[in-house]
């Protein structure tokens, strides 16, 4: 039986490759690899797929403008995605944008300069809402971005430093720098 609107009836997307639900890696180079064939549907559903982790990405690195650096982030991603030469390398090349994005959006946001740490609150205190989102804020976007990479993502230190560019010993200072500030701050 049709539907009773058929203007408004949604059709799954149906792309020339299977797409297995349970392993999300796989749905993503599956949409990529429609998408880049010109399957509008699949670059909806692409982007709808990248979200979250784009945001999870994004958010500890930008704080309050963390919802703007996941924008640029998929913004980038879509007028970027051609240029995607593996689309099993998907979740790394997004990851890199993730990072670059979120950092320009914290710098650009006035964050680059941290705030004294002295200045934290006790814990405990009624003045401090999130713990960790008001440490984090007090890091600057390159400690907050090596802190995501390392910690959040799991990356070792050679990847983190690739990732943004910067040397294996420049990352591993800032990591220690980075640490160094949150212990500081949260035990304050």
């Amino acid at each position: 039986m049709p539907p009773a609107d058929p203007v408004h009836a949604v059709e799954p997307v149906h792309t020339a490759e299977p797409v297995d639900p349970v392993d999300p890696a796989v749905r993503g180079v599956v949409l990529v690899r429609a998408a880049r064939r010109g399957d509008t549907l699949a670059l909806h559903d692409l982007l709808d797929h990248l979200t979250p982790y784009i945001s999870r990405i994004c958010r500890p690195i930008a704080l309050d403008d963390g919802p703007d650096a996941t924008q640029e982030a998929l913004m980038a991603v879509f007028t970027s995605l051609r240029s995607l030469r593996e689309p099993e390398a998907l979740y790394g090349w997004v990851r890199a944008i993730s990072v670059r994005e979120a950092v320009r959006v914290a710098k650009r946001a006035g964050r680059a300069r941290p705030a004294e740490l002295a200045d934290v609150p006790e814990r405990g205190d009624p003045q401090l809402a999130a713990d960790i989102d008001d440490v984090l804020a007090r890091l600057s976007p390159a400690h907050r971005a090596v802190l995501v990479l390392r910690d959040v993502e799991g990356m070792d230190e050679e990847s983190a430093a690739a990732l943004l560019g910067v040397p294996t010993g420049t990352a591993k200072s800032r990591l220690h720098r980075a640490r160094q500030s949150f212990r500081k701050a949260w035990s304050a």
